[in-house]
């Protein structure tokens, strides 16, 4: 079975582009919503413990955690400590379920590819980029504030050095069938390519 570990940064169309990969039959493991599980089962009394208040209801409120932890690294970093070996668990469980069913091909969409060594867990990258001004103006159209997009930017590699260590880009400017076109030639490229996995 080959992996491919797809990334993005934020509003550059890459929550679109799994889809694309989803219709193309591919299964698709996404990390964000593994978390959002996560801050609904499993994590809940592990961050509650760490960071007391930032739960209600049995879940976590993720605008209560998000105000705790932005702009804090140390605090950033005890977080992750909780949910980044929860998420690699999930991640190895959907894997070897999609194995069992023969899935030749699958996609682990995973926000933070790069900057966890994630690309050593899979066979090639996928970037989906645009260029800046296009993700300001989507991030804008999100109703979300310029202040979350660069607290955001500052924790993750800059679009050009992601865009320099993927296998592919899929540039995400030019619209659904553009990207579509993109997302085909990929799995005709992967299909001939060997597991790197280590």
């Amino acid at each position: 079975m080959f992996v491919i570990g797809l990334t993005g940064s934020i509003a550059m169309g890459k929550t679109t582009t799994t889809r694309l990969f989803a219709e193309e039959g591919v299964p698709v493991h996404d990390a964000d919503a593994a978390v959002h599980r996560l801050y609904e089962g499993e994590a809940v009394p592990l961050i509650e413990a760490e960071f007391p208040g930032v739960t209600k209801d049995g879940r976590v409120d993720r605008t209560a955690l998000g105000q705790r932890v932005l702009g804090d690294a140390p605090a950033l970093q005890r977080l992750e400590r909780i949910v980044h070996p929860l998420a690699r668990e999930a991640s190895a469980q959907f894997l070897k379920e999609a194995e069992a069913k023969g899935a030749p091909v699958v996609v682990l969409d995973i926000p933070l590819l790069f900057e966890t060594g994630g690309e050593s867990r899979v066979d090639a990258t996928v970037v989906v980029s645009a260029p800046p001004e296009m993700q300001r103006a989507r991030v804008l159209e999100r109703g979300v504030p310029l202040e979350r997009l660069k607290a955001v930017l500052q924790r993750q590699m800059p679009d050009a050095e992601k865009r320099r260590r993927a296998d592919f880009v899929v540039d995400s400017a030019h619209g659904m069938e553009h990207a579509r076109a993109q997302v085909r030639q990929i799995l005709a490229a992967v299909a001939k390519m060997p597991a790197r996995r280590k």
